[in-house]
């Protein structure tokens, strides 16, 4: 278990202290957003871009702001208890926020799928069709699977697969932190060191 934790911590750290900067890509792409709208021709990629930045910043720093425990707690009782009756309680409610993540996660990957041009919404035969057709016919096999790729309806139209598979990376990544979270709690209601 301590090694489990000592690696998705260490792993959501690095990836966490990376993305916090993200807010200053987003403050220069709202910026460019204001000076292109006030001095030039305004730009159409600005606001969902930004609206993207903010999508990859808030997922993939969740599991960060996890570990540093720095998420909203309804502290009215929990603050005056036990690190021991804590843990018992976090143990028990993590299993809630896992259930909700994996439900997230397999959502997640079906719309990815689908964002792919897989139209049955099925991830795994259609991920398993992209590897066999790379390995039997190269890029061309690979891409063979792929339908019409999913594009934003605004007038800029980029493709959404990419901003999906962001918020598919960091929903797997909370996963495996609060998987993180509830061993540290076994091993504190064991009275061991973490």
């Amino acid at each position: 278990m301590r090694r489990f934790i000592a690696i998705v911590d260490r792993m959501n750290r690095w990836i966490g202290r990376i993305v916090m900067y993200g807010i200053f890509v987003m403050m220069g792409i709202l910026l460019w957003s204001s000076f292109s709208k006030t001095f030039t021709l305004p730009s159409l990629w600005t606001l969902e871009m930004a609206q993207f930045a903010m999508v990859a910043y808030y997922i993939l720093g969740g599991p960060y702001s996890i570990q540093l425990g720095s998420n909203v707690r309804m502290d009215l009782i929990y603050g005056e208890w036990s690190d021991r009756k804590k843990a018992m309680v976090d143990g028990f409610s993590v299993f809630f926020l896992i259930f909700y993540l994996v439900v997230l996660l397999w959502g997640g990957l079906s719309s990815l799928s689908y964002s792919l041009g897989n139209f049955s919404g099925d991830f795994w035969s259609f991920f398993g069709r992209i590897i066999t057709g790379f390995f039997t016919g190269g890029i061309e096999g690979a891409t063979e699977p792929m339908g019409f790729i999913e594009r934003s309806s605004t007038a800029w139209r980029p493709v959404i697969w990419p901003i999906k598979l962001i918020m598919c990376t960091g929903v797997f990544l909370m996963l495996l932190q609060c998987l993180s979270e509830f061993f540290k709690d076994i091993l504190r209601i064991r009275g061991q060191a973490i």
